[in-house]
């Protein structure tokens, strides 16, 4: 059997399928998760995983993509009803490390790629940033919250590395793929996604896909949900 066949069961994948919604095949868990905020709205932490009905890790199941399903994060074939245009999809664009630039950053490196970013908040709060912080990592205090808020962020815009020739230092994620609350699809535990084409994106450790139907980076989330108010109830009939 061919390992890379997005039906094989024996390897979590997930496929966007061509205007139609992200197809989940192999042993990878579904759930939904949500940002935890304090009362002035910062991002604070993750909360725990809610999980959804178990499926047998041989079936693919649909995810909704077009955001207007009303048994989301399910598909109910809305896209077909409402004639969704799910082009424009994101091509394959090398490794994290050919588009990330430096921060800097005392006794490690933290690095950004501003096009991942999806809005989710954990890299600053009502005080400052990370950008504002990594200049004074020298004190370990600071370098640690500086550590935690990247490791926070979901798409993995912001990393950290412990030397200019290690690895991005990764946070421990499950394989899963979590409906955030009015968000995108979160995929960590490096997930291959496979495009319409049959092209696959570099396979990262946390992903964000978009399911709010707008994002201009499709597959990927581009925080267009903030824009458009996106929500996660049952979508509004016409």
């Amino acid at each position: 059997m061919d390992d890379h066949n997005p039906a094989n069961a024996t390897e979590p994948r997930v496929t966007v399928t061509a205007d139609g919604p992200y197809r989940v095949s192999g042993p990878v868990a579904v759930t939904r998760k949500a940002v935890v905020s304090s009362a002035e709205g910062e991002s604070l932490a993750w909360s725990s995983p809610q999980p959804l009905p178990a499926r047998d890790p041989g079936d693919p199941v649909n995810l909704c993509r077009c955001g207007q399903s009303a048994t989301k994060p399910y598909c109910d074939g809305s896209h077909q009803r409402l004639g969704f245009d799910g082009s424009g999809e994101a091509e394959p664009e090398g490794p994290y490390d050919e588009n990330a630039r430096s921060l800097g950053g005392s006794g490690f490196e933290v690095r950004d790629y501003q096009r991942l970013c999806i809005g989710a908040g954990f890299c600053e709060n009502r005080a400052t940033t990370v950008w504002d912080l990594v200049p004074s990592t020298e004190n370990p205090v600071v370098r640690g919250l500086v550590m935690s808020m990247v490791e926070h962020c979901p798409s993995g815009r912001l990393t950290y590395r412990l030397g200019p020739d290690q690895p991005d230092n990764e946070p421990d994620l499950p394989v899963e793929i979590a409906a955030v609350t009015d968000g995108p699809l979160w995929v960590t535990g490096s997930v291959p996604v496979t495009l319409p084409n049959g092209t696959e994106l570099p396979t990262r450790n946390r992903v964000a896909l978009c399911r709010c139907g707008h994002s201009r980076n499709k597959p990927l989330c581009d925080g267009s949900h903030i824009r458009v108010d996106f929500r996660d109830g049952p979508a509004a009939t016409a």
